[in-house]
């Protein structure tokens, strides 16, 4: 059977496309660009089913994820057994000290009581199982400092505006030392929402 010239063009593009993704996953450095590609087409793990959301800052997750490969595996399996939804609240290990996560069950905050914060020893993966809420997120430059950063905690507390979004299942959402977000707040019509949280231990640029 003779294959259409327009068939044979788009089984090289695409094999173009994913070689040049495999190529760039080999590294933990890449452009903009080539990491959104990594992002957009789940680079992390082939077949997985939730997005991240979209404004996820790219080359950072994509250059955490090739670092720490072993370990981000880990917490996206455990993000996406279908099991995860059914465990009763409370703290779960994945990988030491290194991925651990929480599970929480109960009524969301209004605006006045949720609150500002940003980590350097985590990342934040963030992903509603069961209702919604509001998570809001701004760059940490834009945010001013309410509470100094302390180490017991690993948190910071600031004042800002920002960008809000409605988490619910479907799209999980990351924050890295450089996101303040503001997480928790109540959507009408959701009293009660199940949240997922998993740490995911942070190593600076000059560690990688």
């Amino acid at each position: 059977m003779r294959i259409p010239p327009y068939a044979r063009t788009f089984s090289l593009l695409l094999v173009a496309l994913l070689a040049g993704l495999l190529s760039v996953a080999q590294t933990t450095s890449a452009s903009e660009k080539a990491a959104r590609q990594w992002v957009s087409y789940r680079g992390w793990q082939p077949g997985y089913v939730l997005p991240v959301y979209d404004s996820v800052n790219a080359r950072e997750f994509f250059q955490q994820y090739h670092a720490h490969k072993a370990a981000w595996d880990k917490a996206l399996a455990f993000l996406a057994d279908p099991n995860t939804v059914t465990l009763d609240p409370g703290k779960y290990p994945i990988a030491g000290d290194t991925v651990y996560a929480s599970i929480t069950e109960g009524p969301s905050k209004t605006l006045e009581q949720a609150g500002w914060e940003s980590h350097r020893k985590y990342i934040d993966l963030q992903y509603v199982l069961r209702g919604k809420e509001q998570i809001s997120v701004v760059p940490i430059e834009k945010a001013t400092v309410v509470h100094p950063y302390e180490a017991t905690r690993d948190g910071a507390s600031y004042t800002a505006t920002g960008t809000d979004y409605i988490a619910a299942p479907g799209t999980f959402y990351l924050f890295f030392p450089h996101d303040v977000h503001r997480p928790n707040v109540q959507v009408n019509g959701y009293d009660i929402v199940k949240k997922l949280v998993i740490k995911i231990r942070y190593f600076a640029a000059s560690t990688l």
